[in-house]
């Protein structure tokens, strides 16, 4: 049976067999010593998104020290709001820091603070009303049938529907009006400040 840590664009945590192509965790380790889930879904501020592999490592998942999530792309991962990882994906998380801040490197504290305030309504994932023809590339938001919980990603002139496996078949960006937004205001600045985010191999090409 998959562990329940693969991470949706919704910030939830579920169970999966589809790999994805990042790692990540939520600032240590919040999952019980049998390797199940209780009520914690994070254990501070510091949520990252890595490299699946780097100098070698190897870890027994779930097991010491943080828990390990996993994401589709970081596309999801920004959605969810997890930055870039300075240690593994430094070469990453300088040109992040530097958007998020405006020109100016932000720091983690200041990044980790914001974020966390950004990404939650108490325990639940904060949704920001935005109007859709300002939102730039690697944004996520929910579909019009908020009961369905599907998430879009706008790439483009398209939004392409997310699933554990890849992104489904694109479909139009409405020219105008407003829409939930999963991913917070300050990721989507450092998108619009350009910052290019790494998609899953299914995303389609931009077409405007």
């Amino acid at each position: 049976m998959p562990l329940q840590n693969r991470i949706d664009p919704f910030g939830d945590l579920f169970a999966s067999p589809a790999r994805g192509t990042l790692l990540g965790n939520r600032g240590g380790k919040f999952h019980r010593d049998d390797k199940t889930l209780g009520h914690r879904r994070w254990a501070s501020r510091q949520w990252i998104c890595c490299k699946l592999c780097f100098k070698g490592r190897q870890r027994d998942v779930w097991g010491r020290f943080y828990t390990e999530l996993f994401f589709l792309d970081e596309v999801t991962a920004l959605a969810a709001g997890h930055r870039p990882c300075f240690e593994c994906r430094r070469d990453d998380a300088l040109p992040f820091a530097t958007a998020f801040g405006a020109g100016r490197r932000a720091s983690v504290s200041e990044m980790d603070y914001r974020l966390h305030v950004e990404r939650l309504d108490g325990k639940r994932k904060r949704v920001h009303r935005l109007s859709i023809d300002a939102l730039p590339d690697g944004t996520m938001i929910v579909g019009a049938d908020a009961k369905a919980r599907q998430a879009f990603a706008v790439r483009g002139a398209r939004l392409l529907p997310w699933t554990p496996t890849g992104y489904g078949a694109p479909r139009r960006r409405p020219a105008a009006g407003t829409v939930d937004v999963l991913t917070p205001p300050s990721m989507i600045a450092a998108l619009t400040r350009g910052y290019r985010p790494a998609w899953h191999p299914s995303a389609a090409p931009v077409r405007e």
